[in-house]
């Protein structure tokens, strides 16, 4: 207790760097991610694709942020075991936070795209496991949270897979796919502006004073998802058909028609992606906050202050802006070949899965579930169009990331134990 009142500021001050460092690692490693498919499919240009993702990743961030949060805050660690000693939590927090940070820090140097959910929860429960003790753990919470990791890729794979099929079926092998592109694509820009409203609205509003039944959520959310699909029939209106380039690739004119769709679908997975993720680096930083204002006590239920959900947003941007092309080049190229309609397929897939899960409170993994998206699309051309190397390399760097970001985690919590006493 005597820490926590001699140390309080000090503390508060350094928790907001390692959460604004965290955050970055997130915009650097993971929003990349999220943009990679728009990019690798030329959908996007990245200039476009990083003005996209400042703007709904922080919209997702502050918005739609608050219900992961919790689980990352309060969910993992069993608070009330810690009430006399309040500052391991702190301590334990802080070291969750630069951990995570230096490995994303690492994993983004050498172009991989690893989990930042993955990196995180891997810390939180190294240090609490260490530091405290196994019975700190909520196991329950944490197995939940595992399993997750493998839902949620195979959830976006399968329903990247079908919606490719529906693309396959209703518009590509059809004798004319450029006016069934025109007739079509609509009703997915319907669905990716009602999907993403209809999540936002039943779960993430509460925090700004929006508390609204599912009913009202669902007529808002259709139009909302009217009013976007209104929008890109307007866009796609002045795309003509080019008999030039299709004489040179039959579906030259359709993907342009599919390009404005990933417009729609890019926004939709920043969103995802920053409702998602920003719990990862705002959720320790409240629990430290948290612990500092109420004077040393672990409260079991505890305000999410607007200002973090800020910071998480702008680290998140910085990230991005930063030293983001070094993974979009990699997710974007090198799985499998993108074009417009397989980008859209695997990115709405994706984002689906995410919202739905920011939603229900899980932390899962965008990387994971972006990855299994693009895996879905693959397979659903035939395994010969993924690059089974790529994948591979992939996969491992996931397999180290837990042990890496606990190994750092306890190896800093004892640093700042030993500092701070």
């Amino acid at each position: 207790m005597d820490i926590i009142a001699q140390y309080g500021d000090t503390i508060v001050i350094l928790a907001c760097i390692f959460g604004f460092f965290m955050a970055w690692g997130v915009g650097a490693n993971d929003v990349a991610n999220a943009m990679g498919t728009s990019v690798g499919s030329k959908a996007l240009t990245l200039k476009q694709a990083i003005i996209i993702a400042i703007m709904f990743e922080f919209a997702g961030a502050y918005l739609a942020g608050g219900a992961v949060t919790a689980t990352i805050r309060k969910g993992i660690i069993d608070p009330a075991l810690l009430s006399g000693t309040p500052e391991l939590l702190v301590f334990g927090m802080m070291a969750a936070l630069l951990a995570a940070g230096t490995w994303l820090l690492v994993a983004t140097y050498f172009g991989w795209p690893v989990s930042t959910t993955h990196t995180i929860v891997g810390a939180i429960v190294g240090f609490a496991a260490v530091g405290i003790s196994a019975d700190a753990v909520n196991w329950g919470k944490v197995a939940k949270i595992v399993a997750s990791w493998v839902v949620s890729p195979l959830t976006a794979g399968v329903i990247s897979f079908f919606l490719f099929r529906t693309v396959q079926k209703l518009i590509l092998d059809t004798e004319d796919p450029f006016k069934n592109a025109k007739k079509y694509i609509p009703f997915y820009i319907f669905m990716v502006g009602f999907i993403i409203a209809m999540v936002t609205f039943t779960k993430g509003l509460k925090h700004v004073g929006l508390d609204l039944s599912w009913g009202q959520s669902a007529l808002i959310s259709i139009v909302f998802g009217l009013f976007t699909m209104f929008i890109g029939t307007m866009m796609l209106k002045k795309i003509q058909p080019n008999a030039d380039a299709d004489r040179e690739y039959h579906f030259s004119s359709v993907e342009k028609l599919f390009g404005i769709l990933m417009m729609f679908t890019a926004c939709a997975m920043a969103f995802a992606h920053g409702s998602n993720d920003v719990a990862n680096a705002v959720g320790p930083l409240a629990a430290i906050v948290g612990v500092v204002s109420a004077g040393g006590e672990v409260l079991q239920k505890s305000a999410m202050p607007a200002w973090i959900l800020l910071l998480g947003g702008a680290g998140i941007v910085a990230g991005l802006v930063t030293y983001g092309h070094k993974v979009i080049a990699t997710v974007g190229n090198n799985i499998t070949e993108l074009t417009p309609s397989r980008g859209f397929a695997a990115t709405l897939a994706a984002a689906t899965t995410v919202v739905v899960a920011s939603g229900t409170g899980l932390p899962i993994s965008t990387t994971h579930t972006l990855v299994g998206a693009v895996l879905g699309v693959g397979i659903a051309r035939g395994m010969a169009a993924l690059n089974l190397r790529v994948v591979g390399t992939i996969f491992v760097s996931w397999v180290v990331t837990l042990p890496a970001g606990a190994g750092l985690a306890i190896m800093f919590f004892f640093m700042f134990k030993g500092m701070f006493s």
